[in-house]
């Protein structure tokens, strides 16, 4: 058999071990090991020549890039932010470090790093700042800066389907239909799509979108959620769309909307007593979010407790004069109250069935529940 020829990295690191202190020898085959994605090995090259000299600022670039592919964003983002404390900061290096403090949960530094030289250089500079704006809750400069950002970078993937999700969940929805068929097969695109089509009542549809997203990122949280409601939109298992939303929600985390779905989907299963527990994370990530109120004002019809009911949905009516839980719980109210089994008939109905002139199902209000930050 012929044998394979060493690659370069081989090659280099084979003359490494007559000479393992050369520095330019560390530094190539360090090199070689990045052309290779090798990327603990060039780790440990560069540990082994920083042992020898200083590092140079390409070097120390190298590896912060090491520690981002080996998810270190804390050893990654203290690498960048060396370089632009020494004064190199030039957009690849702010987006760099902007991305490891976005990965490891420090959105609003990310935000603060991106400036407008880095986003005007680097359309994925500009992707990154509008997906943290849209993180901290920041809509409204999330979207100026999506737009802006795409009259000068139309065709960027990633960008389009940042500005996608963004202007789902600030229900633009041809503006987010545009910018997800402008990002292909971008996973985000096809949950925007997926996301469409359950709002079209097109379940199967929504179904491939949301399997397609999970089949590039099986933990996705908004692909999870979405394929749970879209077993349900679809009549499918219960049981099973509940384990897809919770998990959605878990890897959400801080997202009440997902809760909020999650919570009417063990309500349709008849496990009200998870139903309510679902509602109450919901309620205490945001004591505002008048879709919680009223849910939570729901179950307590059921249980019989009619004044404490009374006061959620009120609240809920203030918070939201269009809160489709108050509306369900008013209805309820008028013909339920106290009556488990009766209740849970009407809502099973109510899934697909409009409960009032606006023609909203509970269907459509788990989809536009999962949409709410």
């Amino acid at each position: 058999m012929t044998p394979v020829p060493a690659g370069r990295f081989d090659r280099l690191t084979a003359l490494l071990s007559h000479d393992p202190a050369n520095p330019h020898l560390l530094s190539d085959t360090a090199d070689a090991a990045q052309a290779e994605a090798r990327w603990d090995a060039v780790d440990e090259l560069l540990d082994r020549l920083a042992a020898v000299q200083p590092l140079s600022p390409t070097q120390l670039h190298l590896a912060g890039l090491a520690a981002l592919q080996r998810q270190d964003w804390a050893a990654a983002e203290r690498r960048f932010a060396g370089l632009i404390d020494d004064g190199i900061a030039p957009p690849p290096v702010r987006f760099n470090r902007a991305w490891a403090l976005a990965m490891a949960g420090r959105a609003q530094e990310a935000v603060d790093l991106l400036d407008a030289d880095t986003v005007a250089a680097l359309p994925q500079a500009a992707q990154l700042r509008v997906q943290m704006l849209h993180d901290i809750g920041a809509m409204d400069e999330a979207m100026a800066q999506g737009q802006d950002s795409l009259a000068h970078f139309p065709d960027h993937r990633g960008l389009n389907a940042a500005v996608a999700i963004l202007a789902t969940d600030m229900d633009d929805l041809p503006l987010a239909r545009a910018c997800a068929q402008a990002a292909g097969d971008h996973p985000d695109a096809l949950v925007t799509l997926g996301t469409l089509a359950l709002d079209d009542a097109d379940p199967a549809t929504a179904a491939r979108c949301f399997a397609d997203a999970l089949h590039c990122n099986p933990d996705a949280p908004r692909a999870l959620v979405g394929s749970g409601l879209a077993r349900i939109a679809a009549g499918g298992d219960l049981t099973a769309a509940a384990t897809e939303i919770d998990r959605g929600a878990e890897r959400f985390a801080t997202h009440p909307g997902s809760w909020i779905a999650a919570g009417w989907t063990h309500f349709l299963r008849g496990d009200h007593a998870t139903a309510r527990t679902r509602f109450d994370t919901a309620l205490a990530l945001d004591d505002s979010f008048a879709e919680a109120h009223g849910a939570l004002g729901v179950l307590d019809l059921l249980a019989g407790d009619a004044a404490a009911a009374r006061q959620r949905l009120t609240v809920a009516t203030r918070l939201d004069r269009d809160c489709f839980a108050a509306a369900l719980g008013h209805m309820l109210g008028a013909t339920a109250v106290g009556d488990a089994a009766r209740a849970q008939a009407i809502l099973d109905t109510a899934l697909h069935a409009p409960i009032d002139d606006a023609g909203r199902t509970l269907a459509d209000a788990m989809v536009r529940a999962a949409c709410q930050r």
